[in-house]
């Protein structure tokens, strides 16, 4: 039987994922100047099958956009299709709709994220 020792143990898929979200965030909330109104298509490499064009004045298709973009964009894409304003407005929903590992990264790094969750449940 092998053993490994603790040192060479691989990471767990928890630090994985969370080192994969960290590793995209902007330096803060205000760099993020995507559109505020229109229709946003998203590149292949962060929508690769079905819906690729989102119409930000349409709520739940805001709320599908912001979704995919903070689950599979990088940072550069976090930056140019999301806008700080909805991004606050929409997180006491939001945050459900997304991984605990990605909350949990946004969150910690912004609490301004956790500020828009406790005034919205006031």
């Amino acid at each position: 039987m092998v053993m490994l020792s603790s040192s060479s143990a691989a990471p767990s898929a928890a630090e994985v994922l969370h080192a994969r979200y960290a590793d995209r965030l902007p330096a803060s909330l205000e760099k993020l100047a995507g559109p505020h109104h229109g229709v946003v298509e998203l590149p292949l490499h962060v929508a690769w099958s079905g819906l690729r064009s989102y119409d930000l004045d349409r709520p739940r298709l805001r709320m599908g956009l912001y979704r995919t973009v903070l689950a599979e964009g990088q940072h550069e894409d976090l930056v140019t299709l999301l806008n700080h304003d909805l991004l606050l407005a929409q997180w006491p929903v939001l945050r459900t709709l997304v991984s605990r590992h990605l909350r949990e990264v946004w969150e910690d790094a912004f609490p301004e994220l956790l500020a828009a969750t406790g005034s919205a449940a006031a």
